[in-house]
């Protein structure tokens, strides 16, 4: 499983460096691809537990918010909620009268889709456009990256304490310590590395930010995670899809994403 792991992520990873250096339209289909198809195996958690989910309606939805956060930043993120909430009342309302037993709790699960993978999502987007954009995205994903590593490796090796044994029964304290250190420690190298690779000044890299930004993700975007294994918990199911083989699906790969690219995006905005 490892092996396999590693593999996939050796072949995809130079590409998804790329397109995030490439930006514009590549990247914006890039992060498109992976949320929508994370809001689709959202859909599909509930649908097997019996729930109706629009799951086209959802994915469209997700797209929207992505779109837009693209061409037009959040000017008309009010407006597209607005637009998705009444229509997707108007659906279930329609189901319901096709024979839907609960699609007042389908609404809810329809609603919360495209909320979370979607406008949460689309927040990616909105951290590739700050001023050096794919550098903070880099940045951050790295973080990400090493903090998970770190965990995996520190909690087989010395792991005892659960952190969330319902939630995720594997993770521990020990190992999610070890991805928050790790985390700290790759923002702070890349933070110093990057203007090095870029020969110029990045706007607000500095190893000082790197490492706060770094700590920042570590610490708290693990939480998506556990929040992914609670829809997986309560569908029964080990992994969301089985687009990646040895990663399971997008929503398993975009679970920390969705987190990290919010926390990113504000740290830039507001402590920069």
């Amino acid at each position: 499983m490892l092996r396999q792991r590693v593999l996939v992520a050796a072949l995809l990873l130079p590409v998804g460096i790329a397109l995030i250096f490439l930006g514009g339209l590549p990247y914006l289909l890039l992060v498109a691809f992976f949320m929508v198809t994370a809001v689709w195996e959202y859909a599909g958690l509930f649908a097997a537990l019996g729930r109706r989910p629009a799951r086209g309606l959802m994915a469209l939805g997700a797209a929207a918010f992505l779109l837009s956060r693209f061409f037009a930043a959040f000017r008309y993120d009010a407006h597209l909620l607005a637009a998705l909430i009444l229509l997707t009342l108007v659906y279930h309302m329609a189901d319901y009268e096709r024979g839907a037993p609960e699609s007042a709790t389908d609404f809810a699960v329809s609603l919360s889709g495209m909320l979370y993978i979607g406008f949460v999502g689309a927040y990616m987007v909105s951290l590739r456009q700050a001023a050096d954009g794919a550098w903070w995205v880099l940045l951050t994903l790295t973080s990400i990256w090493v903090a998970d590593s770190g965990a995996y490796f520190a909690g087989r090796a010395w792991g005892k304490h659960p952190l969330s044994p319902r939630l995720s029964p594997k993770k521990t304290w020990e190992g999610y310590l070890a991805g928050v250190l790790g985390g700290a420690l790759a923002g702070t190298v890349l933070g110093a590395a990057f203007p090095q690779a870029a020969a110029h000044t990045l706007a607000g890299i500095t190893p000082g930010h790197g490492a706060l930004l770094g700590l920042l993700v570590s610490t708290l975007a693990p939480l998506g995670d556990l929040g992914e294994s609670l829809f997986k918990r309560q569908a029964g199911v080990k992994d969301s899809g089985s687009l990646l083989p040895g990663h399971g699906g997008a929503f398993d790969r975009v679970d920390s994403w969705l987190w990290a690219g919010l926390l990113a995006y504000y740290f830039i905005k507001f402590i920069l």
